[in-house]
């Protein structure tokens, strides 16, 4: 079991619209519970992609030790980016294989930077199919994003 789980969901209200990332970050010991935070956030004018993109970031860049951390999304362009397009982005200059600059590159750079921190494992799981951290990160990120909405 790794040292921390952090479940990570992003939201938006439109998109591009208004939107909101959350985190919930779970210490392990063992399959016991130790210690949960939580994070969220959110911005007047984005993309569901980019709060998908921030939730991992952030969840990334608050631990401040290296640490086994096991990310788990909902989110198929941030588990697939991460763990597959990115290898082929940053050899391309954060060019896509077609040669057109990577949409968010610059959120792609700073989860790349985050990560090569930690020992990450990441994981997708269905959105909405009633998993209770996936679920608790949702609300998050729809908290974070309230403050936006008109």
């Amino acid at each position: 079991m790794p040292d921390i789980v952090a479940y990570t969901d992003g939201a938006c209200s439109g998109n591009p619209g208004p939107g909101g990332w959350g985190v919930l970050l779970r210490a392990m010991d063992g399959a016991s519970i130790v210690r949960e935070k939580t994070l969220q956030g959110g911005e007047a004018e984005t993309t569901n992609n980019r709060m998908e993109l921030l939730a991992a970031i952030n969840a990334l860049e608050t631990l401040s030790r290296p640490t086994d951390v096991t990310v788990i999304t909902d989110s198929a362009y941030v588990k697939n980016g991460v763990t597959q397009w990115i290898h082929g982005w940053k050899a391309n200059g954060w060019r896509t294989s077609t040669r057109k600059p990577v949409k968010n590159a610059e959120l792609w750079q700073r989860l790349d930077e985050a990560q090569a921190r930690h020992r990450v494992t990441w994981e997708w799981i269905k959105g909405h199919a009633g998993h209770e951290g996936n679920e608790r990160a949702d609300e998050l990120a729809r908290a974070g994003m309230a403050p936006y909405k008109p």
